[in-house]
């Protein structure tokens, strides 16, 4: 049989894709996962048929070898396997007729681009194909059984990213846009661009058969720091040269300007963890965004955050807890590890401590992290002290003594948070990651985490009580009274020293500018009394200095002047983005024009300057970004804009909205759309 006797072959691509949950990638070039057959239409030239002794091979990567696993051969058979590359004729056909194949690849087969071909006694080319992750097939090591939730951690393409406080806890849409036009393509070009890839591509071709391996290397590459990485992070500072990180709203464009011109300026934890989280979805690995509240960096890793501060009480301490701190959890089979590790595996892309020489993070199993077992790969020490370090405190006073301030072990990792599966209501899975504070249980793991320094008298009831009230509802642009609490339950009266200061804070604990300072040198508080500070809180004052995270640092010690006892507490305010209002116009239907009329208040006493909403959402704005410029708003001026678009895909999708301006940004909106057919 001669090469010119197969006139054409058919990829099927519209019906293999759908099977294979890709068809969202679009239908004009074969996408399949691993593990799971798909069918091919082979049409010969009249008077020809297929030989049954054929083989085909399928190969990937630059160097593409039998020993390395990125190339197999594998012949015809009465029907395909689907613990190996396979294949079987399913419509054999008469002389003239088309020929029909059904091909299985190996679950365990690497991911990536493959070549196909057909060996006729020589090579004849039948076409590519992209083989990805299967979360569908029970025997890849990312197979996920419920449909419901491979439909949020695999095929959502728009998700919420939990920031605040762990008092404060606020959803901002994202958008993954994992299946927008040249997205996989982009992704995979990643892989390729990756350290490994170059020093050695067949053994990292190789590779990508495993999840774990392939999740490092996205961790190492949505960061810059060691490669050329995605995103360069930039915590406070110009970010004139670059895009401020509060102004994303989705990876799509991001992971374009990197494919265009490189690593892109700038992100912070939640952005290296929403691209992330797009490119494990684009590739087939279950990924979800998870938020983790009063978040540890612990940089000698003694699973203890130090504290130590001057008697004015300033913090002059080398670690750090951060409001928040945003990664991701990747769903895989551990077959390095016990079994019982499987399941969700931690990952951090936000370039913090090195991993192997490298700035990448995870992953390392939530449940060896809730026991306490920190032998496990990788990085289960860095990962436990974020959710679970104690927290001790010094005073470091004039003469060099070092005096004990306090302590917690409740400090950190507060309602660690991810959406929820199906609906937009917030997920709480604490207790994936650890036992209840304060429990028995906690308190073994640490034991079991060689924690040697931990507080011996957790719960010990100190001389003097301090809490910080504050008010409802604090919007940006007002001005607020807040008050600390004094509250002497001993029997002997006190004479205090009480410092009571607000600062400017970033998410990640850099402080900034102060914007209130109320100072009492001897506060007397009798037995059982009660006393109260006030500290006003002036617009005019913090609103020059706020960033785009909108926090303010409230801090109150107390100094018993007697027996020089010290007291602090501490709580950050999240002032409040005025809400934007959106209505749709119209009735949603697939290749329908819609509007949408979008509105925001300037809740600020002064006017806002180049005002603009940007609107995207998947299926909704054809892969683009929709912007309207506003100019200049009045303050308490209402900005009011119409917005056309037409949605392309049916079902449910988020319309994402930003407005942003010289002096109020990081103000997002989202609305759920149901389109029709």
């Amino acid at each position: 049989m001669n090469q010119g006797e197969i006139e054409r072959c058919d990829l099927q691509c519209h019906t293999n894709n759908t099977d294979h949950h890709t068809e969202l990638n679009g239908v004009g070039r074969l996408v399949v996962r691993r593990g799971q057959p798909f069918s091919l239409t082979l049409h010969l030239r009249p008077g020809s048929q297929l030989p049954s002794s054929c083989t085909l091979t399928a190969h990937t990567g630059p160097l593409p070898r039998e020993e390395s696993g990125t190339k197999v051969s594998f012949g015809l058979s009465d029907s395909t396997v689907n613990t190996a590359w396979s294949a079987s004729i399913t419509s054999p056909g008469d002389v003239w007729e088309p020929v029909s194949l059904s091909i299985c690849s190996s679950p365990d087969a690497p991911i990536g681009l493959y070549s196909l071909s057909l060996d006729l006694g020589h090579s004849v080319p039948l076409g590519q194909f992209i083989l990805l992750f299967n979360p569908w097939c029970a025997r890849d090591a990312v197979y996920m059984s419920s449909e419901e939730k491979r439909q949020e951690y695999v095929l959502a393409q728009d998700g919420l990213v939990y920031k605040g406080s762990s008092t404060r806890i606020k959803a901002y849409p994202w958008l993954f846009g994992q299946f927008e036009t040249g997205i996989l393509d982009i992704c995979l070009r990643i892989l390729d661009e990756n350290p490994k890839f170059v020093s050695d591509a067949d053994q990292d071709c190789s590779a990508r058969r495993n999840p774990v391996y392939v999740t490092r290397v996205i961790s190492a590459m949505v960061n810059s720091l060691d490669d050329r990485g995605v995103l360069v992070g930039q915590w406070g500072g110009d970010y004139s040269d670059g895009v401020r990180p509060t102004r994303w709203t989705g990876s799509g464009t991001i992971l374009r300007q990197w494919a265009e011109g490189g690593s892109v300026r700038y992100g912070q934890c939640w952005v290296f963890a929403s691209v992330a989280c797009t490119v494990s979805r684009a590739l087939g690995i279950p990924c979800r965004v998870v938020t983790n509240f009063g978040s540890a960096h612990d940089k000698n890793t003694n699973l203890l955050i130090e504290f130590l501060y001057d008697e004015d009480g300033e913090d002059i301490s080398a670690e750090s807890i951060w409001n928040f701190h945003v990664w991701v959890d990747n769903w895989m089979k551990r077959a390095d590890l016990s079994p019982e590790y499987s399941g969700w595996q931690a990952s951090d892309p936000t370039p913090q401590e090195k991993s192997e020489g490298v700035y990448c993070c995870g992953p390392v199993p939530l449940r060896g992290l809730r026991e306490g077992d920190l032998t496990m790969k990788y990085d289960a020490p860095f990962v436990f002290a974020e959710v679970n370090a104690d927290v001790v405190e010094y005073v470091r006073l004039t003469d060099g003594r070092m005096a004990r301030m306090g302590g917690s072990t409740a400090t950190v990792g507060h309602h660690i948070s991810t959406k929820a599966v199906g609906s937009d209501d917030r997920h709480d899975i604490t207790h994936q990651y650890k036992y209840p504070e304060g429990s028995e249980e906690e308190r073994r793991v640490f034991q079991k985490a060689k924690h040697h320094n931990k507080l011996l008298q957790k719960g010990e009831e100190p001389g003097l009580h301090i809490k910080i009230k504050l008010p409802p509802n604090m919007l940006v642009g007002g001005d607020y009274d807040v008050s600390a609490r004094v509250v002497n339950n001993q029997m002997e009266d006190k004479t205090c020293r009480f410092l009571f200061s607000a600062r400017i804070v970033s998410y990640d604990g850099k402080l900034g500018a102060i914007c209130g300072h109320a100072y009492e040198s001897n506060l007397k508080v009798m037995s059982g009394e009660e006393k109260s500070v006030v500290l006003r809180l002036e617009y005019s004052v913090y609103g020059e200095n706020l960033t785009s995270d909108k926090q303010i640092l409230l801090k109150a010690i107390v100094i018993d002047q007697a027996g020089m006892d010290f007291h602090k507490t501490q709580k950050t305010v999240v002032l409040d983005n005025p809400d934007i209002n959106i209505h749709l116009l119209g009735e949603p239907r697939v290749g329908q024009p819609l509007s949408a009329e979008v509105s925001l208040q300037n809740p600020l006493p002064e006017g806002l300057h180049n005002c603009c909403f940007s609107l995207e959402g998947a299926g909704l704005t054809g892969g683009h970004t929709i912007t309207h410029m506003v100019g200049t708003l009045g303050p308490q001026q209402e900005a009011k804009v119409k917005v056309d678009f037409t949605p392309t895909n049916a079902g449910l999708h988020k319309l994402l909205v930003d407005f942003d301006s010289d002096k109020l940004s990081n103000v997002k909106g989202f609305l759920n759309i149901d389109v029709k057919e």
